[in-house]
């Protein structure tokens, strides 16, 4: 029987050989999955023989990794916020940008009590979960909506895996607040925060094949890609509370053409800030206030 390392170094050969990018993290994941331990102790073990019943999932695991599928699929789950979601085809991966996104989106939000927050296209929920966990002190009301109903049924497992109090909606955008279906629910409306992770691929464009496993409605935003976000941006100022937060995650080179959106529509303080790599694609901005607001605003800060 073949060692633990002399399996690892075989994997990772076998997954750099097919183009896989972090063959070596891919393989130590996969087994670490299989053989239920931590990477500890598989450092510590390096020498044990592996046996055949757990060499034969191991097998059909590295295959299916070795043809890009994402890891996190494979493994039934991805760490955001230092936290466990459940991952799978039904939802955009979490990806390590977004969590630059929810970090900003706290710093920048008073914490007051009761406020609204939307999570809009949630995917798999780790948004505005995330933002339900981490205000808990503040009791916000979470929204979070989605035109794909598998999308939403990840984000209520997630959701009731992590206790987060938060409330679903099906909606093409806004569609479930400007035409609701006869006899549903009416969700909340003036947020006081909104946060978008909207499909913004340009038509076309080649995507990575790990990308190609996540759903199209969730990549794709027309010939520039700002379809849906141009749409989003303008539908959504009738649901914002006056002096309003709104964030966007858009690809690295849509920020400008976002923020400039967004500002013709009467957005106030528009910029867009950069993630770690200097990448400027989080456009931001404020709903506009009326004088009063304005006043009401001082006194809180």
């Amino acid at each position: 029987m073949k060692t633990i390392q002399e399996i690892l170094t075989s994997g990772t050969a076998y997954l750099e050989a097919r183009g896989i990018e972090g063959a070596r993290h891919s393989m130590q994941s996969l087994m670490v999955h299989v053989l239920g331990c931590n990477r500890t102790w598989l450092y510590l073990h390096y020498e044990d023989p592996l046996s055949e019943d757990k060499l034969a999932p191991l097998r059909d695991l590295l295959k299916r990794r070795g043809k890009g599928e994402p890891l996190q699929h494979l493994l039934g789950s991805a760490e955001f916020f230092r936290r466990e979601f459940r991952t799978d085809s039904r939802a955009l991966i979490p990806r390590p940008e977004t969590e630059e996104l929810v970090e900003f989106a706290l710093q920048m939000t008073p914490r007051r009590q009761g406020m609204r927050v939307l999570d809009m296209g949630c995917g798999s929920g780790i948004i505005g979960i995330t933002l339900a966990l981490e205000l808990a002190k503040q009791q916000p009301e979470v929204v979070m909506a989605d035109i794909s109903e598998a999308a939403l049924s990840l984000t209520l497992e997630n959701a009731t895996a992590l206790g987060a109090r938060v409330k679903t909606y099906r909606s093409d955008l806004f569609t479930a607040w400007d035409t609701p279906a006869e006899g549903a629910v009416q969700p909340p409306d003036l947020f006081n925060l909104v946060l978008a992770n909207l499909p913004y691929v340009p038509e076309g464009e080649a995507v990575s094949a790990e990308v190609q496993h996540d759903p199209a409605t969730a990549l794709y935003g027309g010939a520039d890609g700002l379809d849906i976000v141009r749409r989003f941006v303008k539908e959504a100022l009738p649901h914002l509370a006056g002096g309003a937060l709104i964030m966007l995650e858009v690809g690295h080179d849509q920020g400008e053409a976002t923020r400039a959106i967004m500002e013709a529509l009467g957005y106030t303080r528009t910029r867009v800030l950069t993630d770690m790599s200097g990448k400027a694609r989080f456009p931001i901005g404020y709903s506009p206030t009326t004088s009063e607001e304005t006043a009401l605003s001082a006194d809180d800060a």
